[in-house]
């Protein structure tokens, strides 16, 4: 992993997905967020998190993109292809910690995938 220099927009950005527990968009954490950072700052920063496994993204199906830290899941146990889940009421998403199992066809080869359960989440039945 390369070595990156720590700012106040990533510390920024950081606490607050991380004081969430749910996956957020980047308009969520723009009107969170305590230090000065425009638009394209917030997306490198999230894109570079994803990039050093900090934070996975979960593309929604209305394809609207939400960025979590994965509080709940072992690293080593759980990939980044587990299940999400969208609430239809709250519009929350968060992580399930489910791994994903599937067989394809000989010379199928997967690089990532993007499993989102879409209903009704325990706080808001």
């Amino acid at each position: 992993m390369i070595k990156r220099r720590n700012t106040a927009i990533q510390e920024a950005v950081l606490s607050i997905l991380t004081n969430k527990r749910k996956a957020m968009s980047q308009d969520a954490i723009l009107k969170q967020i305590n230090v000065d950072a425009d638009r394209a700052t917030v997306y490198r920063v999230l894109n570079r998190f994803c990039q050093d496994q900090i934070v996975h993204k979960i593309v929604a199906d209305n394809g609207k993109q939400y960025f979590a830290v994965c509080i709940d899941c072992d690293k080593n146990a759980i990939s980044p292809n587990h299940f999400h889940f969208r609430c239809t009421k709250c519009e929350t998403i968060e992580c399930l910690p489910t791994l994903v199992e599937f067989t394809l066809p000989d010379s199928y080869l997967v690089n990532e995938m993007n499993c989102l359960l879409i209903g009704v989440c325990k706080d808001c039945r």
